[in-house]
C-alpha cells in the first residue's frame, strides 16, 4: 500500500458536500472514503473557512486497537473500525491523529486513534444525509 495511513491522514466520505472552491486530491482508501493527499489539517481548515463552510471537530477520541503481525492490514482493519465509528456520528471526515506499532507478549499490535470531523455549509451542526 503506497498510502499509508499515519499520523495526520485526513479521509473525507466519497461525496461529501464540500465548497465548490475546494479541491481535494486523494485516492480511495476504503470504501466509500478517500485519503485527501493535497492538503493537512490546517490546509484543509483555512480553505474550508475561506469558502464560508465550517470544518467541525468532534471531541471524544476514537482509539481502536487490531492485532497482527502485519502492520499494514492491522491498521487498515483499525481504520475501517474508525470509519464505521465516524460514520455512526453521521460525519463525513475524519482526522487521524496517532498510529503507533506496539506489542504485548510477543503479540503485535497497533493503535489507531483519530477525531470525527465535518465538512458542511452551515455553522449549526446537521448530520449528514448519506
Amino acid at each position: 500500500m503506497t498510502d499509508a495511513i499515519k499520523t495526520g491522514t485526513i479521509l473525507i466520505e466519497s461525496g461529501a458536500l464540500v465548497p465548490k472552491s475546494l479541491l481535494l486530491e486523494g485516492k480511495s482508501y476504503s470504501s466509500g472514503w478517500r485519503s485527501v493527499s493535497n492538503l493537512d489539517l490546517n490546509g484543509l481548515d483555512a480553505a474550508i473557512h475561506k469558502a464560508g463552510w465550517t470544518f467541525f471537530f468532534m471531541a471524544g477520541e476514537i482509539k481502536i486497537t487490531a492485532f497482527g503481525f502485519d502492520k499494514e492490514r492491522a491498521v487498515r482493519r483499525a481504520v475501517k473500525r474508525v470509519i464505521t465509528n465516524v460514520e455512526s456520528h453521521k460525519c463525513n471526515c475524519v482526522e487521524i491523529t496517532d498510529v503507533s506499532a506496539k506489542s504485548f507478549l510477543g503479540m503485535p499490535y497497533v493503535n489507531v486513534r483519530a477525531h470525527s470531523r465535518h465538512i458542511q455549509e452551515s455553522s449549526a451542526f446537521a448530520a449528514s444525509q448519506h
